[in-house]
């Protein structure tokens, strides 16, 4: 058996030695910074972090082993990750039934998966604040606990079960372009993808609004200073765009007509809009 303990990258690396190996996986996590624990996919970046491609395996790991009490003595800020990283799980569901596109495992989204996805928000919107300051101080309560199992089980059965559209097409279109953004977390960067999802699918102001301020209370990026990107020139968002855009990710699940600059105007956008929320 291979044991994989750490956050996202080292857990998807183990599960694709495991899958090398044919042996059987087991993962221990000690942040709960993403969903990589339970999913059977793992995503694979070139040697210089640009986005190449999922991995998909033809199961999912034999045993996850989640301790809160290790995962809430890591940063908050990597809690919070977690938090901004499931966040995304419910509206890309949605996103994917919409446009009857196919899950992460190559199917219709199922009853069950968008049921899972949508418990996800649910908790994490819910629970979410109190359970970040109580990880400030390193403490496990019953919401720390909930906020645990939504950014792992939940947002990890219901993003292969739901599908995947622009907010993590978007985080991978980011690798597209050097500079300062590669020192932000997965989740920080999936925050500001998933706010341009819905900037992109038309979601009524006071929902995205609504997403800012919950971003804000638990210090997720919402504006393009916070992803360093305040001075980027148009050509690099068009860089980041063409890249989410690509064949082999899942932005086509929203909306297979967007371009590359549509994408880009969105990124901007969604900065403006974001300075005027109170």
């Amino acid at each position: 058996m291979v044991v994989g303990l750490g956050g996202g990258k080292t857990l998807d690396t183990v599960k694709a030695v495991a899958d090398e190996l044919k042996q059987p996986v087991a993962i221990v996590p000690t942040i709960a910074s993403t969903d990589a624990p339970c999913s059977a996919l793992s995503v694979i970046y070139s040697d210089s972090g640009v986005f190449e491609s999922y991995r998909f395996y033809s199961k999912n790991p034999d045993l996850v082993l989640v301790d809160t009490a290790v995962c809430a003595s890591a940063p908050a800020r990597l809690f919070a990750s977690g938090i901004a990283d499931g966040l995304a799980t419910w509206v890309e569901a949605q996103a994917v039934a919409r446009s009857h596109s196919k899950s992460m495992v190559n199917g219709d989204p199922t009853i069950a998966g968008l049921a899972i996805a949508r418990a996800c928000e649910e908790t994490l919107l819910t629970w979410g604040y109190s359970a970040y300051v109580a990880v400030t101080q390193k403490r496990v309560t019953p919401a720390v606990e909930a906020v645990v199992e939504a950014n792992t089980l939940l947002s990890g059965l219901g993003f292969e079960n739901g599908g995947l559209a622009a907010a993590h097409a978007i985080h991978n279109g980011f690798t597209a372009i050097d500079g300062d953004i590669h020192h932000l977390t997965h989740g920080e960067k999936v925050a500001y993808g998933t706010l341009t999802q819905m900037v992109l699918e038309k979601r009524p102001d006071e929902d995205i609004a609504r997403y800012i301020r919950f971003y804000r209370s638990i210090n997720m990026p919402t504006t393009l200073r916070e992803l360093h990107l305040e001075n980027e020139s148009w050509e690099n968002l068009v860089k980041v765009g063409a890249l989410a855009n690509s064949e082999g990710d899942t932005l086509k699940n929203l909306n297979p007509n967007l371009s590359p600059e549509d994408i880009a105007n969105a990124l901007l956008a969604l900065d403006a809009f974001s300075q005027t929320v109170k």
